[in-house]
């Protein structure tokens, strides 16, 4: 009898527990949409005056400051009820950006639309979890079968039909609120812990606002402090950032990856400003197909790895920018050919500047030497390794730059034979 009653009480707490979230869902989807539509700091509070979804998430957890009464409220303030099953709340907008009063009665209509709204997706299945399974069993090479995956994912919203780089986004310091974890990605423990979903759909929304997406059907959160972002890298997608000479020297596989770049760093900005804490994004190239969406995930991932070490926090990091440490540190033989193509592809129509690059690796860089090695004045020795280091931005002369050349020219040599 007793085991029966304990059976009974842990069903009647599960079921508590999963109210209590979509509560906490449908309050976080109000205070973000609110917030962005009305252009307000919007808070949602429960029924105990505790802030369990804000606009301005670092007051998540707090009480407010008004719930008791202590401070009258201001004129720009309003208040709605809000309840999700048996559980209440209260919704707080204060006022407009501009300082400008709110229209009651709009404001309460929209925040009843958006509650229904936020209800009902809320209670379809595990429905932020499926879209995030979905991303990360892309981005993991997960699928087996490629057949039925534009049929889910236009299911979830999501369109594949332009071409897509991933954007990966280490925001753990803030997601997870004490540094970077050890968990597994995708771990069910680490998504359900208090707080880490509303932190990182917080991230989510962020990005979404800085792309001026529809919706956030293709972020998702992979787990260990991490969104994947599958960016579409088209040219008219990336027009905002691109500039005339960016696909001068690029093949497919690099092409618009400089704007992406530029467009990683603007981002990174912006959510190290919404979240106040340490963040940083790796840049994957685009790969051609469904499959392509992995090895774009491995080269971002690749890259953040690696650039952290190098190059440390709050920055963006590319496979293209990490000198010698992205030749030592990528053990796959076809990235490797695939940046030193990258790297020479400049003076593959400059037949005299290889020459000229083979005589001074030969003569140990001794500009002299490679001179008369190749019958030249050393004037235009000097105005050759100039040529060479406008087009490729490396410098044979800095040692740095001159080792990534060099093995740029062996893996292409030993790649193509």
């Amino acid at each position: 009898m007793l085991e029966s009653f304990s059976s009974g009480d842990s069903a009647i707490d599960q079921h508590v527990s999963m109210s209590v979230g979509q509560f906490e869902r449908v309050a976080a989807t109000i205070s973000e949409r609110t917030a962005a539509l009305l252009s307000a700091e919007v808070t949602v509070t429960d029924a105990h005056g505790v802030v369990v979804a804000s606009s301005a998430p670092r007051n998540v957890g707090l009480h407010y400051p008004l719930a008791a009464g202590a401070n009258m409220p201001s004129p720009n303030m309003l208040r709605f009820p809000i309840q999700v099953d048996a559980h209440r709340g209260e919704v707080i907008v204060e006022g407009t950006a501009d300082g400008a009063g709110l229209p009651p009665l709009a404001a309460q209509a929209l925040i009843d639309l958006l509650i229904d709204q936020a209800a009902t997706v809320t209670r379809l299945p595990n429905h932020y979890e499926l879209k995030n399974k979905f991303i990360y069993d892309l981005v993991m090479g997960s699928f087996a079968d490629t057949v039925n995956i534009p049929r889910e994912a236009d299911l979830l919203g999501m369109d594949f039909s332009a071409p897509r780089a991933v954007v990966l986004i280490d925001a753990s310091d803030y997601i997870l609120g004490s540094g970077r974890s050890t968990v597994a990605h995708n771990s069910s423990v680490e998504f359900d812990s208090g707080g880490i979903r509303h932190r990182a759909q917080h991230v989510i929304t962020s990005v979404v606002r800085f792309f001026n997406l529809p919706d956030d059907t293709i972020c998702g959160y992979i787990g260990n402090g991490e969104i994947a972002v599958l960016k579409a890298s088209a040219d008219r997608d990336m027009a905002a950032w691109m500039q005339e000479d960016d696909r001068s020297r690029s093949s497919p596989s690099w092409a618009n990856l400089t704007a992406l770049k530029r467009a990683g760093a603007a981002l990174l900005s912006r959510i190290r400003a919404d979240t106040r804490s340490s963040v940083n994004v790796g840049i994957g190239r685009y790969h051609p197909g469904l499959h392509g969406l992995s090895r774009s995930y491995q080269d971002a991932s690749l890259a953040l790895e690696l650039g952290r070490r190098l190059h440390g926090d709050n920055r963006v990091h590319c496979l293209d920018s990490l000198g010698v440490a992205a030749f030592v540190g990528v053990s796959d033989a076809r990235t490797q050919l695939d940046l030193a193509e990258h790297i020479l592809r400049p003076l593959d129509a400059e037949s005299e500047l290889l020459r000229t690059l083979d005589a001074f690796f030969s003569e140990n860089c001794s500009p002299s030497a490679t001179a008369a090695r190749l019958k030249i004045h050393r004037n235009t020795l000097a105005y050759r390794l100039d040529r060479i280091t406008t087009l490729i931005d490396l410098n044979p002369r800095t040692f740095d730059d001159a080792v990534q050349i060099r093995i740029a020219l062996l893996v292409r040599t030993f790649g193509r034979a």
